[in-house]
């Protein structure tokens, strides 16, 4: 499998929601997702590294300088979304990327706990 956990988007992930940088949202992620053109306009004034810290998984099968690396999206730039994390790890266990998906769950507990508190 050539996609694997993005360490640095888990650590970055981590920051936010300890920062109270969340949405604990209950609706479908494909409402909050970012689109091609907010990935786009946030690209033109952020370099592929941050970019890549919004995404659980990348992939090495394309080259480290394009969107298509990058994999299983949480947030949308500005903040940890509770159902961005929710589809990262349905995705994740639906298509056996484990370590991905175990990430994914800890980053919801952890958000759950911030948002209750």
């Amino acid at each position: 499998m050539s996609v694997k956990l993005n360490p640095a988007a888990v650590i970055y992930a981590r920051q936010l929601i300890q920062d109270g940088k969340i949405k604990n949202d209950q609706g479908h992620w494909g409402a909050h997702n970012p689109d091609s053109a907010a990935e786009n306009k946030f690209l033109d004034q952020h370099e592929m590294a941050e970019y890549a810290q919004w995404h659980l998984g990348q992939d090495a099968s394309h080259g480290e300088d394009t969107k298509g690396r990058y994999k299983f999206p949480y947030g949308d730039f500005k903040t940890v979304h509770r159902d961005g994390l929710i589809a990262a790890k349905e995705r994740a266990a639906q298509q056996g990327y484990h370590d991905i998906e175990q990430a994914a769950d800890e980053l919801l507990q952890a958000l759950e706990k911030k948002a209750s508190a």
